[in-house]
């Protein structure tokens, strides 16, 4: 039996930086690690170039990057969409990662719930997504940014994987695969998160008949059983659990996963208040060695 692909996504040591996960991550004794924003823009932004990475990243692959995060903006925001693909992309070359994330929005949760209560008035400048359009329409405008990003990417010889988030108005995995094909790139596929996917009720059966080639990665993450046929999902509560603590039936995730021939890498994601509280290398440990358990 061969190993399980294990990648250390950053939320595991969320309160860590670049440098810090990097190390935590080798030290745990992951394979690989997935480098997100706003970490990694920080650490760029305070002077230091992608390529001082690379000797801190020796003996470690960086498995994705992200995450370019809204991305059915337009207008003028659609400009800065693909200004940041770029410096994602470019970013992305120099430290080897072969893939890119995109997250659907908005991610501010807090928007989507007063829209949803009738709250959110003309006047109101927080950015809304696509809440307000038919499902199709909000689909044609993803597909459409999610085609251009590809080309970017694939002039990179990159890949995009695409995330719904569960607050979203766009955020079923039918609807994922619904921009792909009408994106029509072949370097577009899935990042499938557990606990976006049981929230919003998206089933094993669904996930079991998925085209292996489509999941691009998957982040293994817990949360609560709380009203999610109702609320709108909050992270910060929703989610606010160690790995393997909340109500996912996790097993019976990986095995539909595995189901399809799955090959890919194995992320660990966290969003837990006491988790971020404790000791980094020994929370990152913890959630290898339960990775591991569970694929293996």
């Amino acid at each position: 039996m061969t190993a399980p692909k294990l990648s250390m996504n950053v939320t595991t040591t969320f309160y860590g930086n670049v440098v810090n996960d990097i190390a935590v991550a080798k030290a745990a004794g992951y394979a690989g690690i997935e480098l997100q924003s706003p970490k990694l823009y920080r650490y760029l932004d305070a002077g230091y170039p992608a390529e001082s990475l690379l000797p801190l990243l020796d003996g470690l692959e960086v498995t994705g990057l992200g995450a370019v995060l809204d991305v059915e903006r337009r207008g003028a925001a659609r400009d800065e969409f693909l200004a940041e693909i770029r410096r994602m992309v470019g970013i992305a070359t120099v430290v080897g990662a072969p893939i890119v994330q995109l997250c659907t929005g908005p991610v501010d949760w807090e928007v989507v719930k007063d829209f949803k209560a009738g709250r959110l008035t003309a006047d109101d400048l927080r950015y809304r997504g696509t809440l307000g359009l038919s499902e199709s329409e909000a689909i044609d405008v993803l597909a459409a940014n999610v085609r251009d990003a590809a080309d970017i990417a694939a002039d990179a010889g990159l890949d995009l994987y695409l995330e719904p988030l569960a607050w979203s108005n766009i955020n079923r995995h039918r609807q994922t695969l619904e921009i792909i094909e009408r994106a029509g790139r072949d370097n577009v596929g899935i990042a499938l998160d557990t606990w976006h996917y049981w929230t919003v009720g998206d089933t094993l059966e669904e996930v079991a008949a998925t085209p292996a080639e489509l999941i691009k990665a998957v982040h293994i993450s817990d949360g609560l059983d709380l009203d999610r046929e109702h609320d709108v999902p909050d992270q910060s509560v929703h989610r606010n659990v160690v790995i393997g603590g909340g109500a996912i039936p996790l097993q019976q995730w990986v095995d539909a996963v595995k189901s399809t021939g799955y090959d890919g890498w194995w992320c660990s994601e966290m969003f837990s208040d006491k988790a971020n509280e404790h000791d980094f290398l020994k929370v990152a440990t913890t959630m290898r060695n339960l990775l591991d358990i569970l694929i293996s």
